[in-house]
């Protein structure tokens, strides 16, 4: 027998329980199942250039996220982090970004 597709599996009743700013764009992220995540945003600000999200990179903008059907949300869906990518530390292809 040979696989010829492989499927992520699903996190099923996951999200994200609570979160709280630490400083310097990192959020400490609680989810559902007990796992936490410290989550440092700085380097995706840094390299987006699209002006609806360089607008967090004003510190004071960037604390103003909400907890919103599980995900992280800021600005009614302006800039959003669904909780899938935010525990597989998908955020960043390219680089590393959470600390498990």
């Amino acid at each position: 027998m040979k696989i010829i597709e492989k499927y992520q599996e699903e996190i099923q009743d996951l999200a994200i329980k609570s979160a709280h700013y630490i400083g310097d764009f990192a959020i400490r992220i609680s989810f559902s199942d007990g796992a936490e995540k410290l989550v440092d945003f700085k380097p995706f600000l840094n390299a987006n250039n699209h002006p609806e999200i360089k607008k967090y990179e004003k510190e004071e903008n960037f604390k103003q996220f909400k907890i919103v059907n599980g995900n992280l949300d800021w600005n009614d869906f302006e800039l959003c982090f669904p909780f899938e990518d935010l525990y597989h530390n998908t955020i960043l292809h390219e680089e590393s970004s959470a600390i498990s």
